[in-house]
C-alpha cells in the first residue's frame, strides 16, 4: 500500500511537471491600512487547506536526476518539490493571529493557474476566494517562498505559488466528502468525479461543492456558498495538449466587525459583533458580503521537441463582489457601538453608571435596533422638489432616513501568458515569457434596501452642510438632479477604472558540478486612468469622463547561487531589485468623487536579500534562511472625519519605507518507528524607516488643509513578527496518523493612526510626560499561544467488502485549533483614524481589535473510488 501510494505521488508530479523544465530552487513606536478583506487568511479557506493537508498524499521530495540517466559526479540541484519545513509550519500554525509569511502584504507574492497569472491589478492580491470549496481539483501546487527561480514567471519578492487544475492532472476517480466545522461554515459537501485520459485524449473532470452555516463562530454571521468546477483536456498528439477549465463559487456571508474594548466589556463576550440587531425575533447582520465572479481558463501545451515547451494560456474573470452597509440622511448615526451612545461619553459618574446598566441588561443597545430604524422611515413623510430637475415635478411619500446599500464592484478581467521552457546545453536551462493584463473594475453604489421607506433621494449630506442647500453642491450627480431612489437603483458614487500591464521577462539556470546559479529579468509597462460616470455637484469638472492616463515603466532584476556540499546539503543566497508601479488604491486622492492623483506620483523600488543552508537527508529536513527586504516610495490614501478640521478629510501619505529583516528555521526529523519532529520559527523585525509625508485636504472641496509629516520611522509592521511552533506525529503502519503542536507568538503591535504622530497632535506636551508617551508610542499586544491537534484515517474497504470492483477508501480526517480554548487572543487591530485634537483624549476613539476563535475544528470523512 505505501509502495502504491507513493508511485502515484511520483506520477501525479512527473505530469504535474511534464510542460516545464526542471529548475534548481534551488522608540518603539507602521503605513495605516485597513484590514483587506479577503487580505488575511480566510477561516474557511484555511481550514479547507487543513484538510488538503490531511489528505492521504505523502510528502514528495525526488531529485530532477532520479528518473533520467545522469554523470555520477554531479551533485543534483535542491527542488521545491517536497513541502519545507518551515512553510509546512507556517502555513498551517500561524494562522490564528492573522501571520504574514516575511511581514509582507499579500501584494508580494504572485500566483498562477495553469499557466496565467490570477492576482488583481488594482491592488496585488490574489482572489484566493474565488476558487474556495474546490479542495479537490487545487491540490496539485508548486510552491517557492522567497527569490529562488521558477519556470512559470519571474515571481515575486515574496514568491511564486503554481496550481494546476487541468483534467487531465487531475487524480482518476470519484469522490463523495461531508464535513463538519465550527468556524465560518458548519457544513461542507462535496462531489467529484475525474476520468483522466482516455484512449482518445480526452480527460474530464468535475467537481461541485456546497458550504453553509446558519451561524457562524461569531454570533450574527452566516455563510451560504456553491462551489462548480468544470474541466476539460483534448490531447491531440504526444506535442499538443489543449485544457479548459471553468469554475464559478457564488458566496454569501454575514461578516464579523471589529470591536472596542469597552463593548466586549459590556457584552461579556469577546466575540462581540456590532454589524447584526434583532429583527421579528431573527438576527439581521447589516454587512453582508456577496461574490459572483466566474473564472475561465484555456492553456495550450506544445512540447516543441524533447528539449523544449511551451505553455501559453489565456483568463477571463467577470461578476461583481459587493459589501453591504448603512447608508443615512440628517439622522442619528446607527450604529450600535458609535462612540456618543457609550457609557464612557458621559461625563456624570451617575449617568455614566446609568449607562453602563442599560448596556449590559439590553441586548438592544448593544445591537442594531431593527425596529427602531424602522419606525423613523415609516414617519418621515416628505416632498421632494424639483425631481429630475424638472420645475414643479415633486415626490411626496415616505422618505427613508436609513437604507441599506450595497457597495458594489464590479470586474471584467482578461489575462495572457505565454512561457518558453528549452534545454540549452547540458549545463544550461533557459526560460522566457511575457503577458499582457487588462482589468476594468466598476464601483458604484446599490440600494438594496429601503428599510419600510419608499424612496431615498441621491443627494450628498456632507456636501449640503458644507454648502447649504445649493442646488448644484449637493447633488451625487449634476445630470440627473434630485433622483428619486427605488431599491437596485444605482446611486452615490459610480466610476470606473482600467489598467493595463504588458511585461517580457527572461532567466537563465545553470548548473555545474558543485555551483548552480540563475540570472533573471523583466522589463514591464503600465497604466491606469479613472472613468466618471456621473458629474457631481463638488467636482463638475473633475468627475465625469475619461481622465488622464498615467504610465509606468518598471523593471526587475534577480539571481542566485547554490552551492551543492553533497547530494543533502547546500548553501545558497539570492536577491532581486525591482521597481513597481503604485496601485490605484493608492494613486487617486478620491475617486469616488474626482480623477485627482497625488503629487509626484513614481514607482515603489523594492530590494530584496536572501541566503540559507539546506538538509535534506532520509531522516531529516531542515531549512535555515535569513532574509532582508527594503521598501521605498510608497503611497497610501485614508479617507476619514478629522476631529481637528470637523470634515472629512483626504490624507494623502508618500514616502513610506520599510524594511523587514528576520530568520526561517523549519525542521522535520523522523525519531523512531513512525513517530517524527516538525518545529519551525519566524523570527523577524519589520520597521517602518521614513517619515512619511502627508498632504491633507478637505474631502468636498480637495481644499488643500496643509502638508505634514507623520513620525513614523521605527514604527513596527503590525503583523506577528515572532511566531514558534513544535509538533510531534506519529505515522502508523496502519495507515492513521496523529500529531499536536504548540505554538507561541510575540512581538504583535496595533496598526497606528498617522494623526496621532504629527506635530499637532502633541504641539505643547512635555515630551518625557504619560500624556504624550501615550498619544505617541505604538501599542503591543501581549504575546499569545495555541494548541493544534490532527488526526487521520485511511481504510481500503476492499480488505472488507470484496465485491468492490474497484480500490475504495473511506478517509476521516480531523483538525482542533487552540486545543485549550484561548479566547483571549487578539489576533489584529488598529487604531481608529479620528482623533481629539482638542483634549488630547486617546480614549474617545479607542482602538479596534479582532479576537481569534477559541477551539474550534474541522472534520471530514469521504468515500473515493
Amino acid at each position: 500500500m505505501v509502495f502504491s501510494i507513493q508511485k502515484r505521488a511520483w506520477l501525479g508530479l512527473f505530469f504535474g511537471l511534464a510542460s516545464t523544465a526542471a529548475f534548481a530552487q534551488g522608540q518603539p513606536p507602521k503605513e495605516v491600512k485597513r484590514p483587506q478583506s479577503g487580505t488575511t487568511a480566510d477561516t474557511s479557506l484555511v481550514a479547507d487547506a487543513k484538510e488538503a493537508l490531511l489528505d492521504n498524499i505523502p510528502i514528495v521530495s525526488i531529485d530532477e536526476n532520479d528518473n533520467q540517466d545522469g554523470s555520477a559526479q554531479n551533485v543534483s540541484s535542491q527542488l521545491s518539490a517536497g513541502r519545507d519545513p518551515y512553510f509546512n509550519g507556517a502555513t498551517f500554525h500561524f494562522n490564528a493571529v492573522r501571520f504574514r509569511l516575511r511581514g509582507y502584504d499579500g501584494d508580494m507574492f504572485s500566483s498562477y493557474m495553469n499557466g496565467v497569472q490570477m492576482e488583481n491589478l488594482d491592488n496585488g492580491f490574489t482572489p484566493f476566494g474565488l476558487w474556495g470549496g474546490l479542495n479537490d481539483v487545487v491540490r496539485n501546487r508548486d510552491a517557492v517562498l522567497g527569490l529562488r527561480s521558477t519556470p512559470y514567471g519571474i515571481g515575486d519578492i515574496g514568491g511564486l505559488t503554481s496550481l494546476d487544475t487541468r483534467a487531465s492532472r487531475q487524480r482518476k476517480q470519484t469522490s463523495f466528502n461531508y464535513a463538519s466545522s465550527n468556524r465560518n461554515y458548519f457544513n461542507r459537501i462535496m462531489l467529484t468525479h475525474s476520468t483522466g485520459l482516455n484512449q482518445k485524449g480526452w480527460a474530464f473532470s468535475f467537481s461541485g461543492s456546497r458550504r453553509w452555516a446558519t451561524e457562524g463562530y461569531v454570533p450574527g454571521t452566516y455563510f451560504d456558498g456553491y462551489s462548480l468546477y468544470v474541466g476539460v483536456d483534448k490531447r491531440f498528439n504526444d506535442r499538443h495538449l489543449l485544457s479548459f477549465v471553468g469554475f464559478y463559487t457564488p458566496t454569501e456571508n454575514g461578516r464579523q466587525g471589529s470591536s472596542v474594548q469597552e463593548m466586549v466589556d459590556l457584552a461579556g463576550d469577546n466575540f462581540y459583533n456590532p454589524f447584526w440587531g434583532y429583527q421579528n425575533g431573527k438576527k439581521r447582520n447589516v454587512s453582508v458580503a456577496r461574490t459572483n465572479q466566474p473564472v475561465f481558463v484555456l492553456t495550450h501545451d506544445w512540447k516543441v521537441n524533447d528539449k523544449m515547451t511551451i505553455v501559453t494560456a489565456a483568463s477571463f474573470i467577470t461578476g461583481t463582489r459587493a459589501v453591504s452597509g448603512f447608508d443615512w440622511y440628517n439622522a442619528p448615526d446607527p450604529r450600535p457601538d458609535y462612540y456618543r451612545y457609550l457609557p464612557s461619553y458621559q461625563t456624570d459618574p451617575t449617568q455614566r453608571q446609568l449607562a453602563i446598566d442599560a448596556f449590559r441588561s439590553d441586548v438592544n443597545l448593544r445591537q442594531i435596533n431593527w425596529d427602531r430604524i424602522y419606525n423613523a422611515n415609516y414617519g418621515n413623510f416628505e416632498t421632494v422638489k424639483n425631481v429630475g430637475g424638472i420645475a414643479g415635478n415633486d415626490r411626496t411619500g415616505r422618505r427613508s432616513i436609513y437604507v441599506v446599500e450595497d457597495r458594489v464592484v464590479g470586474t471584467n478581467r482578461f489575462n495572457f501568458n505565454t512561457t518558453l521552457n528549452t534545454s540549452l546545453s547540458e549545463h544550461i536551462d533557459f526560460t522566457a515569457g511575457a503577458s499582457y493584463q487588462y482589468q476594468n473594475n466598476h464601483y458604484y453604489k446599490e440600494l438594496n434596501d429601503l428599510l419600510g421607506g419608499e424612496f431615498y433621494v441621491d443627494l450628498n449630506q456632507f456636501a449640503e452642510r458644507d454648502f447649504g442647500f445649493d442646488d448644484a453642491s449637493n447633488q451625487n450627480d449634476l445630470n440627473n438632479p434630485n433622483r428619486i431612489l427605488k431599491e437596485g437603483d444605482r446611486f452615490g458614487y459610480n466610476y470606473n477604472i482600467t489598467i493595463k500591464r504588458a511585461a517580457a521577462w527572461a532567466q537563465a539556470n545553470v548548473k555545474f558540478r558543485k555551483i548552480d546559479f540563475f540570472v533573471a529579468a523583466e522589463h514591464s509597462y503600465t497604466n491606469f486612468f479613472r472613468t466618471g460616470n456621473v458629474r457631481t455637484g463638488i467636482f463638475p469638472n473633475n468627475s465625469f469622463g475619461k481622465s488622464k492616463v498615467n504610465h509606468f515603466y518598471n523593471y526587475m532584476f534577480k539571481g542566485g547561487i547554490t552551492y551543492k556540499v553533497d547530494g543533502r546539503n547546500y548553501f545558497y543566497a539570492d536577491g532581486a531589485y525591482q521597481t513597481r508601479a503604485p496601485f490605484f488604491d493608492n494613486a487617486y486622492i478620491a475617486p469616488r468623487t474626482r480623477d485627482i492623483v497625488q503629487d509626484n506620483m513614481r514607482s515603489e523600488q523594492i530590494g530584496s536579500l536572501e541566503a540559507g543552508y539546506v538538509l535534506n537527508a532520509p531522516n531529516v529536513k531542515a531549512r535555515i534562511n535569513g532574509f532582508y527586504t527594503n521598501f521605498k516610495n510608497q503611497a497610501n490614501v485614508l479617507t476619514f472625519y478629522d476631529e481637528q478640521f470637523r470634515n472629512f478629510v483626504n490624507y494623502a501619505i508618500s514616502n513610506i519605507g520599510r524594511e523587514h529583516m528576520g530568520i526561517e528555521i523549519g525542521v522535520e526529523a523522523k525519531v523512531y518507528k513512525g513517530w517524527s519532529v516538525n518545529a519551525a520559527a519566524n523570527i523577524g523585525r519589520y520597521y517602518f524607516t521614513t517619515r512619511q509625508n502627508i498632504t491633507i485636504s478637505r474631502d468636498n472641496t480637495a481644499e488643500l488643509l496643509r502638508n505634514d509629516i507623520v513620525y513614523s520611522k521605527n514604527f513596527r509592521v503590525p503583523t506577528p513578527q515572532e511566531a514558534y511552533t513544535v509538533g510531534f506525529s506519529y505515522r502508523s503502519p496502519r495507515f492513521w496518523f496523529v500529531n499536536a503542536n504548540i505554538n507561541f507568538f510575540d512581538q504583535m503591535w496595533f496598526d497606528f493612526n498617522p494623526a496621532r504622530r504629527t506635530y499637532g497632535a502633541v504641539e505643547g506636551l512635555d515630551p518625557a510626560g504619560a500624556q504624550w508617551r501615550g498619544i505617541v508610542d505604538q501599542t503591543r499586544l501581549p504575546s499569545e499561544y495555541t494548541v493544534d491537534v490532527f488526526a487521520g484515517y485511511s481504510w481500503r474497504m476492499n480488505n472488507r467488502f470484496k465485491s468492490l470492483k474497484k480500490s475504495t477508501y473511506l478517509v476521516f480526517n480531523m483538525g482542533v485549533n487552540n486545543l485549550l480554548n484561548n479566547t483571549g487572543i487578539v489576533s489584529g487591530g488598529f487604531e481608529q483614524l479620528r482623533f481629539d485634537f482638542q483634549n488630547r483624549d486617546i480614549n474617545k476613539f479607542p482602538p479596534r481589535r479582532f479576537f481569534g476563535f477559541g477551539l474550534n475544528y474541522f472534520a471530514s470523512v469521504g468515500v473515493r473510488f
